[in-house]
């Protein structure tokens, strides 16, 4: 296998295994970030339902990725961009969330705290502009090379 698709490759892997396990760690498990979600106190049972479903689609997004990108079964390049779009899917919903009338990227209580922004930019839309810009160069990466002639 050429050296960009497995660059490829473990690019969407990389995304994949974040995925999976990021949701998890920052809404519902570290202490500065999970007490501005699933351990926020202020919130109602059902925005943390809905947290929660969140995580867990999250993780089996993340899984199912894992899973496409290292089959030995199919084609790879096609597990590939499956992979890539199904992935893409909870990082596009941030923005298209934040699009919708009511909705915050962050609760007013922690709009000061410093988990919040890195280098002045809220750090879900960094997150997901990271994630999906990865995708992107995996995508790139990946393509076939056209044949001339």
């Amino acid at each position: 296998m050429p050296a960009r698709k497995k660059a490829s490759r473990a690019l969407v892997g990389l995304i994949a295994a974040g995925t999976a396990v990021g949701p998890l760690a920052v809404d519902a498990l570290l202490p500065v970030t999970a007490r501005q979600h699933l351990r926020n106190p202020r919130w109602p049972a059902h925005a943390k339902f809905h947290n929660a479903q969140y995580i867990v689609m999250s993780t089996v997004l993340g899984a199912v990725g894992l899973r496409l990108v290292n089959s030995p079964h199919g084609d790879p390049d096609r597990n590939r961009l499956i992979a890539t779009a199904m992935l893409s899917a909870p990082w596009l919903g941030m923005y298209g969330a934040a699009a919708f009338p009511g909705t915050a990227l962050v609760d007013e209580e922690f709009r000061d705290s410093p988990a919040n922004k890195v280098m002045g930019v809220e750090v879900n839309i960094l997150i997901g502009s990271i994630c999906l810009s990865l995708l992107g160069a995996s995508l790139a990466l990946g393509r076939r090379a056209r044949r001339t002639g």
